[in-house]
């Protein structure tokens, strides 16, 4: 992979409700990695017709712009009437969205059946699948390999605490969550983490941050834009850490082998990897 060829970066995302397109035009200019239009938890059911015909509409329209943000749909869970009905109306579209995210996702399944829709159609439609059940987190190795679509795994984490009777907080949650960064980076996909619902705790959110970061998430979701800059500046590596991926590439090309030495530390292929995503992220910035 070179430093920027088909690298997009994933350090924050934040939703804008399907039903007001102004705010979805906001969101893109907001800062966030990834903008999500929302159909599911953020519409009401009276709604959903109408928040479905804005998003599509809003979608065959939308210019094609370089401006680095991935342009998601969120629809409703495909076992149900109202995810048929979202899923009907994307084949349909001319225009797709670039990206669907799925939530509730139970299985492998789902992800095959909504993959074969996709290329029968002929659309090229990515795929983002939140794990927030605990049959999903069950599945979840099979669900990330389930389709060569999938750009990364979106952790529930207050649907998953509800399920597991468990706090809402980073002890109880940390089995759930590297479970999930585990399947991801099996697939060479990205983790990204669950957002942070007290705008008011910035220190509360940096430190659950860092410790996503840490953990092996490459970001995590934002509810404000006011929480943007923190999140981007956590999971985007430092100076010292690109200069570090730098020297540690330069020595593999050099040496053209399957392992180096740096500071009388082993280095070999798989951590090559990591500094390449290093270095694609800092490019991208």
């Amino acid at each position: 992979m070179s430093n920027t060829e088909l690298f997009q970066p994933r350090r924050t995302f934040i939703f804008a409700p399907a039903l007001n397109p102004d705010m979805y035009f906001k969101a893109l200019r907001s800062g966030a990695d990834i903008v999500c239009l929302e159909l599911e938890d953020g519409v009401a059911p009276k709604d959903k017709e109408q928040a479905r015909n804005n998003a599509i509409e809003l979608f065959e329209n939308d210019a094609e712009v370089d401006d680095g943000v991935e342009r998601v749909l969120r629809i409703n869970c495909v076992r149900s009437e109202v995810g048929l009905s979202d899923v009907q109306a994307v084949l349909e579209s001319k225009r797709p969205p670039p990206v669907i995210m799925m939530p509730k996702v139970l299985g492998a399944d789902e992800i095959i059946w909504l993959d074969d829709l996709l290329a029968e159609r002929g659309h090229s439609t990515r795929l983002h699948v939140i794990i927030e059940t605990n049959q999903g987190l069950e599945n979840v190795t099979r669900i990330a390999r389930a389709s060569k679509r999938i750009d990364a795994l979106f952790f529930g984490g207050y649907d998953m605490a509800a399920e597991l009777r468990c706090d809402m907080a980073w002890e109880p949650l940390l089995y759930a969550r590297s479970r999930l960064v585990h399947a991801a980076a099996s697939e060479g996909i990205d983790a990204i983490d669950v957002p942070y619902l007290d705008l008011n705790d910035q220190a509360g959110m940096k430190k659950e941050a860092e410790l996503a970061c840490a953990l092996g998430y490459c970001g995590k979701g934002a509810i404000h834009p006011n929480q943007i800059a923190m999140l981007k500046s956590i999971f985007t590596p430092s100076s010292e850490e690109l200069s570090h991926a730098r020297r540690i590439v330069e020595a593999f090309r050099e040496a053209d082998t399957g392992l180096v030495v740096i500071d009388g530390k082993l280095i070999e292929k798989p951590v090559i990897r990591e500094m390449q995503r290093r270095l694609a992220l800092g490019d991208s910035v």
